[in-house]
């Protein structure tokens, strides 16, 4: 087996892209380990090399193979499209977030996520919540686990006017207005405190907790939902009261 500064040599010939008669061979004996081979197509090689390692069996078909192909920004496009389809979740998420890949590869790989997220095991779920991108996450916002919710809301990558959008969405879970209340992220946030009491599922008990931070126009707010519980309106309009006692 190629090796040291031998197999380093092979490599900067690969990227290079020179001698494509030596090609082959070079495949065959990076193929030889599997994990090398993955390595070796972590680096900017010659994109005609990617390709020909994407056409070539037994690597062709090999799911490891194929993910680190798709993320590998020198691969052909069209090469990457065709692959992405066959990847584990995970490889998904990866190129999905990786800003180097084709934005049509990036997009494809979201919408392959979003297919299978109903066939992912829990754990898969969880795990996913915690890196997904904006438009898987927001499909799992509405997951019914309360720990896929978790690492949902704790993703760097969800952003406020999001979140808001999704808790006022008139069939939103239970278990996400629970999980947004008790987030250390978002239970600071005023536009999420305001739309969990503005949210008639919201369970009361969660809501009058909310309530006496919100400034007075708002407390208007929910004295005038008519769709919001009459002890939550009763108690903003005691809020109210507390803060303009009569002379």
């Amino acid at each position: 087996m190629v090796d040291g500064a031998d197999g380093e040599a092979l490599l900067g010939r690969l990227a290079e892209g020179s001698n494509p008669a030596e090609w082959p061979a070079a495949l065959a004996e990076l193929g030889r380990d599997l994990g090398r081979l993955v390595g070796a197509l972590r680096r900017p090689l010659a994109p005609a090399f990617l390709e020909l390692v994407a056409g070539t069996r037994p690597w062709a078909d090999d799911r490891r193979v194929a993910g680190v192909l798709v993320q590998n920004p020198r691969t052909p496009v069209h090469v990457a499209q065709r692959l992405v389809a066959s990847l584990y979740w995970r490889d998904l998420a990866g190129a999905a977030l990786n800003p180097f890949v084709a934005s049509t590869v990036r997009l494809r790989a979201e919408g392959l996520l979003a297919e299978q997220l109903g066939e992912l095991r829990l754990g898969d779920r969880i795990a996913l919540a915690r890196l997904a991108t904006p438009p898987v996450l927001r499909l799992l916002l509405g997951d019914a686990d309360p720990r896929v919710l978790a690492g949902a809301l704790l993703n760097p990558r969800l952003q406020e006017p999001q979140l808001v959008t999704a808790l006022r969405f008139e069939n939103a879970a239970r278990a996400l207005l629970e999980a947004a209340a008790a987030s250390p992220r978002w239970r600071g946030s005023y536009a999420v405190r305001l739309e969990l009491v503005l949210q008639r599922r919201t369970p009361l008990p969660v809501a009058l907790s909310l309530l006496t931070g919100l400034v007075e126009a708002d407390l208007r707010r929910v004295i005038r939902g008519t769709a919001l519980p009459a002890l939550l309106r009763a108690a903003a309009q005691r809020a109210m009261e507390s803060r303009n006692p009569r002379r």
